[in-house]
């Protein structure tokens, strides 16, 4: 027993740390190519702070642990909008924008109501896997894209349109054929490449790769050892991965207090936001596209309506004055410890 408490905490630290050294490493190759704070928060620190879960759970789909991924997957969500955004609030007011709100927070919207509709039948098939990844990498693509004749910031309709009319498609081929098309590397380019390299760009990715095996030994530590306590104490998996989604959303914290002192709160609400698009279309659609994850009545009746209710009062907060205040941040912190004595009461009952 002893044993496993320690492995499984060394799962837990593994994880935390690679995930911060890549985060680290990531977020610093895209300032020197130049990429603005917000995006970084929404697409590469997001996918950075949600290696836990998505290595985890890649880790769980393999060995065929459904209640572990959902429990962990939604209860980081339910952890980043309500313990992380509730403390940095606290820290300090985190001021929003308009277009935030009408692009990212009506998609993080739409992103819960699509997962309720998908488990609806107890489970997340491979086709609606490939459906969530084919939304997720539509989505990272949207973020990048520029109409300067509509002279305002898309937003959520926007990328309705984007989507159903497959632009996506011609943005990949675009950014693929620019590539392609050159046929010799120029001297501005070599010079590029030069400076790229005294920036230690290399040092970077390999700084990635070391922090992704430690990411990739931690999750088999975790997972392995989860599921011994789960079996051990009669817990529902389920239950027990929402308890792990602690542990395993650190990164997202320590980004918040870190970036809240700074008074960045759009880096905070964005990683926030990027970090719960990717757990649920990424994360849930790869380890939906390993092996169909079956879902408890607990997640399809309880934990995800929590997380819509999460959602939708992130929202309106975000809508009040475009900030997020000190009382508004308690509310959040009280919600998510009603949430947890409810898991609780659940597990001892």
């Amino acid at each position: 027993m002893l044993v496993n408490i320690v492995l499984l905490l060394l799962g837990l630290i593994l994880l935390v740390k690679g995930s911060n050294l890549f985060v680290k490493a990531a977020s610093t190759i895209a300032k020197k190519f130049g990429v603005s704070e917000f995006i970084i928060g929404l697409t590469l620190i997001a996918i950075g702070t949600s290696l836990p879960e998505l290595i985890s759970a890649i880790f769980a789909s393999v060995k065929r642990e459904s209640g572990l991924i959902m429990g962990n997957i939604i209860g980081a969500n339910i952890t980043n909008i309500s313990l992380i955004i509730g403390i940095a609030a606290v820290i300090a007011v985190l001021k929003t924008k308009k277009h935030m709100l009408e692009r990212d927070g009506y998609f993080l919207l739409f992103s819960v109501i699509i997962l309720f509709i998908a488990i609806i039948d107890g489970k997340i098939s491979g086709l609606e896997g490939v459906f969530f990844v084919t939304l997720y990498i539509a989505y990272t693509f949207f973020l990048f894209e520029k109409k300067p004749e509509l002279k305002r910031d898309l937003n959520f309709r926007d990328f309705i349109t984007y989507f159903y009319k497959f632009q996506y498609i011609t943005t990949i081929r675009s950014k693929l054929l620019s590539n392609f098309k050159k046929d010799h590397i120029t001297s501005k380019e070599k010079r590029q490449a030069l400076m790229l390299f005294e920036a230690g760009v290399f040092k970077d990715i390999i700084i990635i790769i070391f922090s992704g095996v430690l990411v990739i030994i931690g999750a088999e530590y975790l997972v392995n050892n989860a599921v011994f306590f789960a079996n051990i104490l009669d817990v529902p998996e389920t239950i027990m991965g929402i308890f792990i989604a602690i542990g395993t959303t650190m990164p997202e914290l320590s980004v918040a207090i870190a970036a809240s002192r700074k008074n960045l709160g759009n880096i905070i609400i964005g990683n926030a936001i990027g970090s719960c698009l990717t757990n649920i279309f990424l994360i849930l659609g790869i380890s939906a596209l390993i092996f169909p994850i079956t879902v408890t009545k607990l997640t399809l009746w309880y934990i995800v309506p929590f997380l819509a209710f999460l959602s939708i009062l992130l929202i309106i907060t975000t809508k009040s004055d475009w900030e997020i205040r000190k009382r508004e941040g308690i509310l959040f912190i009280v919600l998510y410890a009603l949430f947890l004595l409810f898991i609780l009461h659940g597990a001892v009952s």
